[in-house]
């Protein structure tokens, strides 16, 4: 081969690189337009009345984040842009946005980083839909890093589903959801769907804000492949008003290893979206 095809090669290569749209990017934006041309809008508003039977840690943040009244939402999309991300314990952090996608009908979620690893496109895609999870990576677009799933993939989903709750709060409400109070900040929350059970135990500030939630419910899945289990915990702060709802800005994630905490995920101005 000449050094001319040799660079008509290249030329298409680096082409195809730069201008071919991603499998994640391309998969994320389907599953979006169906997710939002699937929300229908109610009337249905959330009322003093139905909180009546819940904790009254729970009751006091949907009258203090200011919920009592405004519609019910049926999903969200968050948008955590430059948000340090932990490859694992002793390795790198590197910087993601990160977007994800919740429905209040059934529990459902998808969430999509795009990042760059050693100056290559690094993506990722959850999912969680019908019962089934999984966690994909990508380098370079095309080149498949991981692809975990199974019945404790599953699970880990859902009860991530069950920690964001209180985020997308028509989900806090919903009948696959049961609550046992611990004490009056402390609440443990229960969810079963598609057969699968997962709990974790919620803490409000006296205020009303979600401060937390934790669970042993969620196993760390290493980039390698590696399982684990490990207490995990889910952090709420930095409260702001939406539309005249209070909601948090910062969330964290942070797995509790024998060795030290991880604090893995660390969102800050987050861009939230209702539908």
């Amino acid at each position: 081969m000449s050094i001319w095809s040799l660079l008509v090669v290249l030329v298409l290569a680096i082409l195809v690189f730069v201008l071919v749209p991603s499998q994640v990017e391309a998969r994320f934006k389907a599953i979006e337009a169906e997710v939002v041309q699937s929300q229908v809008g109610h009337e249905e508003v959330f009322t003093i009345k139905e909180l009546e039977e819940y904790p009254q840690a729970i009751q006091k943040f949907f009258i203090n984040m200011g919920f009592v009244g405004k519609p019910k939402m049926t999903g969200l999309k968050a948008y955590f842009p430059n948000t340090p991300f932990s490859l694992g314990q002793n390795k790198p952090t590197i910087s993601i946005d990160y977007t994800q996608l919740n429905r209040a009908d059934t529990p459902t979620r998808y969430a999509k980083i795009s990042s760059r690893i050693y100056g290559l496109p690094f993506e990722g895609l959850d999912s969680f839909s019908e019962g089934k999870g999984s966690m994909e990576g990508y380098l370079a677009k095309f080149i498949r890093l991981f692809n975990q799933t199974g019945a404790y993939m599953d699970k880990a989903c859902l009860v991530t589903y069950l920690a964001e709750a209180f985020f997308l709060p028509t989900v806090a409400l919903s009948d696959s959801i049961t609550y046992e109070e611990i004490d009056a900040l402390t609440i443990k929350a229960t969810i079963s769907a598609y057969g699968i059970q997962a709990s974790g135990i919620f803490t409000f500030a006296e205020t009303g804000e979600m401060l937390s939630f934790v669970t042993n419910d969620r196993l760390a899945a290493g980039m390698d492949g590696t399982i684990e289990q490990i207490p995990w915990t889910a952090e709420c702060s930095d409260y702001v008003m939406m539309d005249g709802m209070l909601v948090p800005s910062r969330l964290k994630a942070i797995w509790h290893y024998p060795e030290g905490d991880l604090v893995y995920f660390d969102g800050k101005d987050v861009q939230l979206t209702y539908f």
